[in-house]
């Protein structure tokens, strides 16, 4: 092993089943690279699927077995909004039935718990155990211990509050389960990660029109997100939605969008970590093949 660890963040695959042959092509190309390349640890930062279909989630995790990235320790995924919600169900039976809120929120929270449990064994390490957000997954490489701290900021269709499914919201029990004490002292000697699916910054500009496509996007409570952030120390946050590669600061933490993978197959964010706590991240591109 060397003194650096690599990690490769992909996001928005937006799968659309088998007949996506393209895609899935060039998804199998991509883990054969990271497999060539020598990477320790893949983050998939959401919306696996393009319609909240399970069978998606099949295809993703058949793709990583086959490649032999199915394992706690090599791939970390977390869920988008296309993978929880479905907007076309939520409107179709929003007008027929006009549901409660609170029925909609039970329904979106059993998808949650379908997707922990589908994921389990890269959640939990096997096939028993909690599975639930936020969760931690504290990685002892030779040179540096890496922990990867997961939130879930899809927030449930409301067709007010939520109309597009795009927002985001952490909620406070997730929040505060990383704030306890003890978490706080495993973390103490780590380099900390955090992953959720939403931006922190979409366009923040004074432009009507970014402000309503910020509006549609944001994550609600992002504020209080950093702050437990900063209070467990993370030097990095990881996440997609926004499908743009970029990286940006805010209050000394580096934000990474790792793009789409569905509209950019050859790309994806690199990370480089080394034993005295040092990151060097940039954004990849594979070569066209002819």
């Amino acid at each position: 092993m060397t003194n650096e660890v690599k990690i490769a963040h992909i996001s928005d695959l937006h799968i659309s089943g088998m007949q996506d042959r393209r895609q899935l092509d060039s998804l199998s190309c991509l883990f054969d690279h990271f497999n060539t390349a020598g990477y320790d640890h893949l983050v998939i930062s959401g919306d696996l699927s393009n319609s909240a279909s399970p069978g998606d989630w099949k295809i993703v995790r058949e793709k990583l077995e086959s490649h032999g990235l199915y394992h706690w320790d090599k791939t970390t995924v977390i869920p988008g909004n296309h993978d929880l919600i479905s907007l076309e169900e939520e409107m179709r039976f929003y007008n027929a039935l006009n549901p409660l809120p609170q029925l909609r929120k039970k329904a979106f929270d059993r998808r949650v718990v379908d997707f922990c449990l589908f994921f389990q064994e890269l959640i939990t390490g096997d096939k028993r155990g909690n599975q639930a957000f936020p969760f931690l997954k504290i990685i002892n490489y030779s040179s540096v211990k890496i922990a990867l701290a997961a939130l879930n900021s899809v927030y449930p269709w409301y067709p007010a509050d939520n109309p597009l499914g795009a927002r985001g919201y952490i909620s406070t029990g997730q929040l505060r389960a990383l704030s306890v004490e003890r978490v706080l002292t495993a973390l103490a000697d780590c380099f900390v990660i955090g992953l959720c699916h939403h931006a922190y910054k979409v366009y923040g500009t004074d432009s009507p029109i970014d402000q309503a496509f910020d509006w549609t996007m944001e994550l609600k409570n992002r504020d209080e997100f950093l702050g437990v952030m900063k209070a467990i120390h993370a030097k990095l946050v990881l996440h997609g939605h926004f499908h743009r590669f970029q990286s940006y600061g805010v209050k000394d933490i580096t934000f990474i969008n790792g793009g789409s993978f569905r509209y950019n197959p050859l790309c994806f964010s690199q990370l480089v970590i080394n034993g005295q706590g040092c990151c060097v991240q940039k954004f990849v591109a594979l070569p066209i093949k002819s």
